[in-house]
């Protein structure tokens, strides 16, 4: 496997594939990172129904996630997962290029 792909875990597919069962039969998940947040960029998690032409498409237990071509850049080797934890539910990145990152989970930075 390459080791820059962006990888999509078990638990992260199996989420997704919960939350697009109640939505629109084409939903797709989309996974962007964005300047903000407490360490300098932050990720972002939506549903989407189209494609744009630049997106790498990951298909991962009958989801598709997508990635833009600017995002990809930033979360090269990454793995899209979902804990559940004590603290609670949420998607996050494991990101190996990030040299930090906020308790909130969805900021970091390179």
């Amino acid at each position: 496997m390459d080791a820059k792909a962006i990888t999509v875990s078990d638990r992260a597919a199996t989420q997704i594939a919960r939350i697009i069962a109640s939505e629109n039969e084409n939903s797709m998940f989309r996974v962007t990172v964005e300047g903000g947040g407490c360490s300098g960029f932050q990720y972002k998690f939506e549903l989407v129904s189209a494609r744009e032409a630049d997106d790498l498409a990951i298909e991962k237990g009958g989801v598709t996630v997508l990635v833009d071509s600017v995002s990809q850049m930033y979360m090269e080797g990454s793995e899209i997962d979902f804990a559940d934890e004590l603290i609670g539910a949420a998607f996050k990145v494991n990101n190996p290029n990030a040299t930090a990152s906020c308790g909130c989970g969805t900021s970091f930075s390179l």
